[in-house]
């Protein structure tokens, strides 16, 4: 092996080394207040064969929570071309309202639950042009609708935008700007605009330079579909802190958890997966285990994933224990 070698090798094993220092030693001071809030999919409610109606209000008076991402589906909002059901939605918001309830709501045609994107039969064939004149279309609507709600404090554009999951057909940088800048000129309120990206695959540089506030996800047992097994991912709450802190001193934005990992993640969707292969990745010890976890990163604002799946367990499998424990981070 020769000089100039041995010198490139010494060069990366020193970077290496600088990298896991910096992002997995040490230990993040933890928040004197955590802000906990919930997911919530209508979609998905309805898919865990649920009353949406019962699961919602649940959430907001039984489990307690003052604190709701609201997943705004499109092919839900519009099911025909030019004909847009509001009724749904406007009941969700004036619930919230009644009880004082903070919402982050996500609109565009990526909102999170499988497929991601949402796109209504009706608009599958259009190009890609026509979808994203569609897409704009309902976005006015929505800001237009509800930009006058006490109860919305963030709007968040998109899920991912950046991250290749999902059954979607294109991903436009671009065209997620048009989105923000429609988004701003129409709430007066100004309200913040969140951009997300995955907690484990990205340091969110991207998300910081489109949003107002970056929002990530934290997963910590999953199926990898890639390898066909399952993995605990071994990033460190350092890992977290870290990037929230290079994405605050660099772009002065705060990062916010808006899919903290609390229901299972397997090598199926919850409505086909056996209930013991469900707890291979989500039951009460790992539960506990995920909320200690995100209480060590340092952040101060986590959305949990998987609200319904905890009420779905209390109804439909007489198996209490997880929403019991989530409740305690409410009362």
């Amino acid at each position: 092996m020769n000089k100039l070698l041995k010198k490139i090798l010494l060069i990366l094993l020193i970077i290496i080394l600088l990298f896991l220092g910096y992002f997995f030693v040490g230990i993040p001071p933890e928040a004197e207040k955590i802000i906990w809030g919930v997911n919530f999919s209508q979609k998905h409610t309805q898919f865990l064969g649920l009353d949406w109606q019962k699961t919602y209000l649940a959430l907001l008076d039984d489990l307690g929570t003052k604190n709701l991402k609201v997943a705004v589906h499109w092919d839900l909002l519009e099911p025909a071309k030019g004909e847009y059901n509001f009724e749904d939605l406007d009941w969700q918001i004036e619930k919230a309202e009644e009880k004082g309830v903070k919402l982050l709501l996500v609109i565009g045609m990526k909102s999170g639950r499988w497929p991601e994107c949402h796109i209504p039969l009706w608009a599958k064939n259009l190009s890609k042009e026509e979808q994203q004149k569609e897409i704009l279309e309902m976005i006015e609507k929505i800001i237009l609708r509800y930009r006058d709600s006490p109860s919305i404090n963030y709007w968040q554009v998109e899920n991912e935008p950046f991250f290749p999951f999902g059954e979607c057909p294109w991903v436009d940088k671009k065209f997620l700007k048009k989105e923000i800048e429609l988004v701003k000129s129409l709430d007066f309120q100004k309200r913040p605009i969140l951009i997300s990206d995955s907690g484990e695959g990205s340091f969110w540089i991207k998300a910081a330079r489109f949003g107002d506030i970056v929002g990530t996800t934290m997963y910590e047992k999953i199926w990898f579909r890639q390898l066909g097994f399952y993995i605990h991912y071994p990033f460190p709450p350092t890992f977290y802190w870290r990037k929230a802190q290079i994405i605050k001193k660099f772009f002065g934005k705060k990062v916010i958890c808006i899919e903290l990992q609390a229901e299972p993640w397997g090598p199926a969707l919850l409505y086909d997966l056996p209930l013991e292969e469900q707890k291979k990745t989500m039951n009460l010890e790992q539960f506990k285990n995920n909320i200690e976890f995100a209480k060590k990163t340092g952040l101060k604002e986590f959305y949990l994933w998987g609200a319904e799946w905890w009420y779905w367990l209390k109804i439909k499998q007489n198996q209490p224990e997880i929403w019991e424990e989530v409740k305690k981070l409410f009362y």
